[in-house]
């Protein structure tokens, strides 16, 4: 029996994979998979399942080998013609090409640096805090908090004026709703791009001491592929960790003992965001493409195939994570998919940690009573984004205390 379409509807709570996906899982954790034009692909919720396929690269990446068939609307027609690969979006791309491009990007986001930026994470959290106390509540805590810090971060790790924060925050948040026109979609694309063309062109001329001069000291690398590389940096940099921060504050206030369990220890910490990422895995749905016939899971995926893989359905995978549909902060959430697996993993994932301890133990510490200001129910949650979270978070304090 095949899935029609792919089920997205939150029915079993703001945290909680949709049920009709726990269902396949549970039953087959490589479905069959019919798409809004008729086409069968897959759909893979195993955690194994999704392990194995992401560390096989025969499972291509791009989009420009065939028509790309997409299962809910998310800005795209039902199904997309070929298209070459946008320059430098090394994203959707298989290695050579993948490796060439994220090898000069390695040396930026090492431990060892990142280690380093510790200290200046730690100040600019405490800053959007202090501006956090200086407002009255209610207020949004996205707004106020969790959109600025990541953004900070990464405009001065890339490069960017954060002055010019409205608009790339504007055009990527508009990138990444699903149901929209392929106008829409491509007008965002185009202003971020157009935006940052402009930038790396600079930079080339007079390089600073930032990610985007480095790779602009690439002779080998054009003008496009620079851009296409600032466009990927600058939207996950910001966009999933400013969704962790709020999504996660949004999940702690849920679960008030493990909240006071954090706040009278720092130590968790580490642990309760590696649980944080499992649990919530914002960035959930990835595309792959069969390039021949590959067993997967009991199951043959013919070439040609488009695979769509949940990352929420496998980090919530009972196989792997014992009682996975509950936060745990003395989980050890080791082996979490939330960023990936394989030569696509997340390059920014040891920044992104360090800004979500900083974060969630900062705003804990500061504002020891923060409650929500609406009833849970109520807060309006990100269904309709490619990147989960929430909209808003509407939170409240006693200033002062």
């Amino acid at each position: 029996m095949s899935q029609h379409g792919l089920p997205m509807d939150r029915d079993a709570g703001p945290f909680d994979p949709p049920s009709a996906i726990t269902r396949l899982r549970g039953a087959r954790p490589v479905s069959p998979l019919v798409f809004p034009d008729g086409h069968e692909g897959y759909l893979v919720t195993g955690y194994e399942e999704v392990r194995q396929l992401m560390a096989d690269t025969r499972f291509s990446s791009r989009l420009d080998l065939d028509v790309i068939h997409v299962p809910y609307e998310t800005g795209m027609p039902a199904a997309t013609e070929p298209s070459p690969p946008m320059p430098g979006m090394f994203v959707a791309m298989d290695p050579p090409d993948h490796s060439r491009l994220r090898r000069k990007l390695t040396g930026a986001f090492t431990v060892k640096r990142m280690k380093q930026l510790e200290e200046h994470i730690a100040d600019v959290v405490e800053r959007q805090l202090d501006h956090l106390a200086r407002l009255a509540p209610p207020v949004d805590l996205v707004k106020e908090f969790a959109l600025p810090v990541p953004s900070l971060v990464i405009c001065e790790l890339l490069g960017v004026p954060y002055a010019d924060r409205d608009t790339f925050q504007a055009n990527s948040a508009q990138f990444m709703v699903r149901e929209q026109t392929i106008e829409e979609k491509m007008g965002a694309y185009i202003a971020l791009n157009t935006y940052l063309a402009e930038l790396v062109t600079n930079k080339r001329a007079e390089p600073g001491e930032d990610i985007l001069s480095d790779l602009a000291r690439h002779d080998d690398l054009t003008i496009e592929e620079l851009t296409g590389a600032a466009f990927l940096l600058l939207l996950a940099g910001h966009e999933t960790t400013a969704n962790m921060l709020s999504l996660g504050a949004f999940a702690l206030l849920e679960h008030p003992e493990q909240a006071a369990e954090l706040r009278a220890d720092a130590e968790l910490l580490p642990g309760a965001v590696e649980e944080l990422l499992r649990y919530l895995s914002v960035a959930d749905i990835f595309f792959r493409y069969a390039t021949e016939d590959l067993e997967l899971g009991g199951e043959t995926i013919t070439k040609g195939s488009t695979v769509v893989i949940s990352l929420l359905a496998a980090n919530h995978d009972p196989r792997r994570f014992e009682n996975p549909d509950a936060l745990d902060i003395h989980r050890n959430a080791r082996g979490l998919l939330s960023f990936g697996h394989g030569i696509h993993q997340c390059l920014g994932q040891q920044l992104a940690r360090i800004e979500m301890r900083a974060g969630f133990g900062g705003l804990l510490r500061r504002f020891p009573d923060l409650a929500l200001a609406v009833p849970a129910g109520e807060v309006k949650l990100r269904t309709d984004m490619n990147i989960y979270g929430v909209h808003e978070l509407p939170v409240t304090w006693t200033p002062g205390n």
